[in-house]
């Protein structure tokens, strides 16, 4: 996968689950970059950081509503 597609992905994923569009974008670049984290800059740290907090509290909420939607249909 080209770093190019990576970073539509990340950036999408990041999108989907709550992260706003630019920080998204910003993150998504630096994740794809292939970059060790220790090669990080302080900065680019604490906004990934920041960002993977914001998708993660995002996807637990959709796991949420996704399961109990689907208790109610049941």
């Amino acid at each position: 996968m080209s770093q190019e597609e990576k970073e539509k992905l990340f950036h999408t994923q990041l999108v989907k689950y709550g992260v706003r569009y630019e920080k998204a974008a910003r993150a998504a670049s630096i994740l794809a970059s292939g970059k060790s984290e220790e090669v990080f800059s302080e900065e680019e740290k604490q906004l990934v950081t920041e960002v993977c907090q914001q998708w993660l509290i995002g996807h637990k909420r959709h796991k949420q509503i996704v399961s109990s939607w689907t208790r109610i249909k049941s």
